[in-house]
């Protein structure tokens, strides 16, 4: 037996599922949150009823009063004391500091400390009454600590320490009332107070302006005080230094020999000149000494007469190699200029060094002059600047004195504090809507995740894309009323929608190999209750009606299903043929509805598996073959026992049942995969049970209930 698997295309299925998950399915979102709409419209209701209940009889009204201030960038003032106590500059980092302030808990304890807020139960929580929840919630911690031997007395804690809470409490409780707002682009201040009595909360916006524009005085008064104080301290400081630095300038002028700039440019400009003669003579030097050492390297009298530049020498060069008293006389003229040019190089040197210590006395003395000027200069210029700020110091002491007394705060209030008509809070209708809108997202949301939950298949698209197999058949619930009804309703309705869906998955099926159309047909699925058998029956059925000769046999030998849709079917049967016992015409049993031989299972003690891979079996199934034009066997559910795939190596075509909006993806892998473990691929599967109203509600309608309907027109029952 072979198979054809011109249906199989698990390769493109492959490559086209990821890109199809990865697009959201707008069409289906809408039509999942269309079949939950009750359970939206449910949740929706009970958030706004529960949100109306709190609104209108839980919430306690609320009141909110507004003090407006506005920052004052300029001061006017009678004296200079920008750099003391100068107004504020209006930028960014300022108003954002003074936000702050108005938020500061030293702030907020005045205003709690001025109004007497600690003993206010809206604002100190222990002298509210403890709520129901609450007393109830306490005494249970009590009890399960008592039983536990967790709780222990607690310590009492001294006065000051419970007043201090009690004042902490009281300010954070405030804190969480007030707000404070600054109007963009500008440099106003609005502080808005919520609480539960009208009046209390214009009472306490007006108290934080008063306390906030108090707090600026105190504030200015205690820097002016502090400055004065440290400029009388700097002052005097300064006093003492000026006096020091006076002192120095005068002593040092005492015990120096100082002279004037005027003088020091003059020596600088005679130790300009020395140098230039220090430079002059040290050439002279040089030359005189060259001079000598030319005429001592002068060995010949030619040489010597050469070097020494001499006319007498000259004359008596020409007689000197000849005549002896020339000879003479020459030597002699040379010896002398020899000793005159030692006697001026040694006059050139003594004056070059005379000239130099010369020199260093004068750049000494320079020197020590200008080292002595530049000390005084700098004792004259530290002088000087003690003397600039202390009277610096002085003036500023002065301002900062006459400024105590006219002091101004950087703010002035806009507009007090009104009390309010109507509560701000709560706000009925925002909190309906706010409550209908969150009601909304979370029924969407149960549906949402009640649908992406679901793990199984509900149209031939799905199951396609997700297994790569054909649907060859959508078989849709058949209305009887128990298995024995199946087949008379199917002939007796030939035009019924599930009659017209078996003959499009018998055409199917015929046409999965032209050539060669598959004779032995295996009908499975993954688990019991999926409508495998009656698929088998029914595909039997409408082979018959082609006027084929069709053998219907019972593979499923463990439970003998066929007796619950036959009556007197007979007590033997495939085991029986099988093992020799009986005759295949004394165990066939023919039944009217089906139009079909029938050959059903019998329980055996042998092992399923082992009699179907037998030789006995495959010769059996031959010689069916032979005298059948069809043979349809229903199998067992794969993940149950191994009998449909032994069955399927002796199968031209495999057919899969996979019941609608039941079975599991894992669960249709698991037995696709077991059929290609022993290289079986399954020619196509049957998606079975299908509720034509569910497929409309599932946003299917397209692919199934609308054709459907249409067929339910064309075709009269």
């Amino acid at each position: 037996m072979t198979q054809n698997f011109q249906n199989f295309s698990p390769k493109l299925s492959a490559q086209t599922q990821p890109e199809d998950a990865d697009v959201i399915d707008l069409g289906a979102l809408l039509a999942a949150l269309w079949r939950g709409k009750w359970l939206i419209i449910l949740v929706a209701a009970i958030a706004v009823l529960i949100g109306g209940y709190f609104a209108f009889f839980v919430a306690t009204p609320l009141y909110r009063s507004t003090a407006v201030v506005i920052l004052e960038t300029r001061e006017e003032s009678i004296v200079n004391l920008d750099s003391v106590l100068g107004g504020l500059s209006g930028d960014t980092s300022v108003v954002n500091s003074e936000v702050e302030v108005l938020k500061s808990r030293g702030l907020m304890g005045k205003v709690v400390q001025r109004l007497d807020l600690t003993n206010d139960p809206e604002f100190n929580t222990a002298l509210q009454t403890p709520k129901l929840s609450s007393r109830i919630k306490g005494g249970l911690s009590s009890r399960i600590k008592g039983l536990l031997r967790l709780s222990q007395p607690a310590a009492a804690l001294p006065s000051e320490d419970v007043a201090k809470r009690t004042t902490d409490s009281t300010i954070d409780t405030l804190l969480g009332k007030v707000s404070i707002r600054n109007v963009p682009a500008s440099l106003v201040f609005q502080i808005t107070v919520e609480s539960e009595d009208a009046q209390k909360a214009a009472r306490i916006a007006d108290t934080i302006v008063d306390v906030y524009i108090l707090n600026q005085l105190e504030v200015k008064f205690e820097a002016t005080e502090q400055a004065t104080s440290w400029l009388s301290d700097r002052v005097a400081e300064l006093q003492v230094e000026l006096e020091a630095s006076e002192a120095k300038v005068k002593d040092f002028n005492a015990d120096a020999d100082l002279i004037s700039v005027e003088a020091l440019q003059g020596l600088e400009r005679q130790l300009k000149e020395l140098r230039d003669r220090v430079n002059s003579a040290a050439i002279t030097e040089e030359n005189a000494r060259q001079r000598v050492a030319v005429l001592k390297a002068a060995t010949s009298r030619s040489a010597q007469a050469e070097v020494a530049n001499d006319a007498q020498l000259d004359r008596l060069i020409a007689r000197a190699d000849t005549d002896p008293t020339t000879a003479q006389a020459f030597d002699t003229r040379f010896a002398q200029i020899e000793i005159r040019a030692e006697l001026e190089a040694s006059r050139a040197l003594s004056q070059l060094r005379a000239l130099r210590t010369s020199q260093a006395e004068l750049e000494a003395q320079i020197e020590r002059q200008s080292q002595d000027l530049i000390t005084l200069q700098q004792l004259t210029r530290e002088a000087e600047a003690s003397r600039i700020l202390y009277e610096y110091f002085l003036a500023r002491l002065k301002e900062t004195s006459a400024q105590q007394g006219i002091q101004q705060a950087d703010s002035r209030i806009l507009s007090n504090a009104v009390v309010p008509r109507n509560p701000s809070a709560p706000r009925e209708s925002l909190i309906l809507a706010i409550s209908g809108m969150l009601g909304l997202m979370l029924g969407s949301g149960t549906v949402l995740l009640r649908e992406a939950r679901n793990n199984s298949f509900r149209s031939s698209r799905e199951l396609e894309q997700h297994t790569g197999y054909t649907v060859m058949g959508q078989i849709p619930l058949i209305p009887a009323r128990n298995r024995k009804s199946v087949l008379s309703y199917l002939a007796e309705k030939p035009t019924s929608a599930a009659a017209e869906a078996v003959r499009n998955l018998r055409t199917s099926v015929l046409l999965s190999n032209v050539d060669t159309p598959p004779k032995v047909i295996l009908v499975t699925s993954s688990l019991p209750g999926e409508g495998k058998t009656n698929n088998s029956m029914a595909l039997a059925q409408n082979l018959v009606g082609m006027g084929k000769k069709v053998l219907l046999i019972e593979g499923d030998i463990r439970r003998r299903a066929f007796g619950e849709y036959f009556e007197g079917v007979p007590e033997r049967g495939l085991i029986s043929v099988l093992s020799g016992e009986a005759r295949l015409e004394d165990v066939l049993h023919h039944d009217s509805r089906l139009g079909a031989d029938l050959l059903v299972g019998e329980r055996t003690t042998t092992n399923a598996a082992d009699l179907f891979s037998s030789e006995s079996f495959r010769s059996f199934i031959r010689d069916m073959s032979a005298r059948y034009d069809f043979l349809v066997i229903d199998t067992p559910p794969v993940l149950i026992v191994p009998d449909a795939r032994v069955i399927a190596q002796v199968a031209d075509a495999i057919l899969f049942t996979v019941k609608w909006d039941s079975t599991s993806k894992q669960q249709v892998e698991e037995a696709l995969h077991m059929f290609e473990s022993v290289n079986q691929k399954v020619t196509g599967l049957i998606l079975n049970q299908i509720d034509p109203k569910g497929m409309k509600r599932y946003g299917y309608g397209g692919k199934y209930g609308s054709y459907a309907a249409y067929g339910a027109k064309y075709y009269r029952n």
